[in-house]
């Protein structure tokens, strides 16, 4: 990470108030654990683990801007718009994007030609940046509840996979069965996580979550309580759970982390 007083200073400060004050490191911590499947050196997890936080970092960037969820907090502190101005919190979500691939790129891979494609692909238009598109386009409207899945699937699913592939692609080679498992594993726990924080949103506070609370209600988004209620959301975060959940049994205790990580997801307050 460049320092905070190599010039120019106040983009490099953005960069660092963004990714280095605060946060879960949920998409980090599911790269070192996924790699605990396939036997994976930690020391090698180090740059795809960095790479993908600072993609998440990236992301909640441009995602609090005014132009598209317009929030004015952020971890408990002032977004990065708000501390630095637009046009440097932009600058400095493009910095971290261009940053995660220098990271990526210089990091001890197994097969990096498919490693970065994976990366990229999870950000970009059939990932990340399309359930953006998708979350945008689609405010104020009454979403179905498998057109809300294929939304988060992309915007918080695609970036979750992508870091347990990458964890688990620093090990040893993983079978076409193996890679199937975690990507089923993978993709409940994307849409668990969402659940969980759509119910949060209603429940939480700006202080217990350290971002502001009743957003969705506020911008008239579908969400899993207003399209299910707050008890049947929960409910289906664990069932999502244990779906994730089977998905390790292939890989017995070198997959206790994950599973750890799974339960913790859909038990968390904030």
């Amino acid at each position: 990470m460049p320092r905070g007083d190599e010039p120019p200073q106040s983009l490099h400060q953005a960069m660092r108030y963004a990714v280095l004050d605060g946060g879960k490191r949920v998409r980090a911590l599911l790269a070192y654990a996924a790699g605990e499947v396939s036997g994976s050196d930690p020391c090698i997890v180090d740059g795809p683990a960095a790479a993908v936080e600072l993609i998440h970092a990236y992301s909640l960037i441009h995602d609090d801007l005014p132009c598209m969820d317009d929030d004015a907090l952020r971890r408990g502190k002032p977004s990065c718009h708000v501390a630095f101005g637009e046009a440097t919190a932009l600058l400095a979500g493009d910095a971290l994007q261009a940053f995660a691939f220098e990271v990526l790129a210089g990091a001890n891979l197994r097969d990096p030609r498919a490693q970065l494609p994976l990366l990229a692909r999870a950000a970009g238009s059939r990932g990340m940046a399309g359930g953006q598109a998708l979350d945008l386009a689609n405010t104020g409207t009454m979403l179905r509840l498998s057109e809300l899945e294929t939304m988060h699937r992309l915007k918080t699913g695609a970036l979750i996979q992508a870091a347990v592939r990458l964890g688990a692609d620093c090990g040893r080679s993983m079978g076409a069965d193996d890679n199937d498992a975690l990507d089923r594993y993978a993709s409940a726990i994307g849409l668990a996580f969402q659940v969980v924080d759509d119910v949060l949103d209603v429940e939480g506070t700006a202080q217990s979550l350290g971002k502001t609370a009743g957003k969705d209600a506020a911008q008239r988004k579908s969400t899993y309580v207003s399209l299910l209620g707050p008890s049947a959301a929960r409910e289906r975060a664990q069932v999502l759970r244990e779906e994730a959940r089977a998905a390790l049994g292939r890989f017995g205790t070198a997959a206790r982390r994950l599973g750890e990580i799974a339960d913790w997801l859909t038990t968390r307050s904030h």
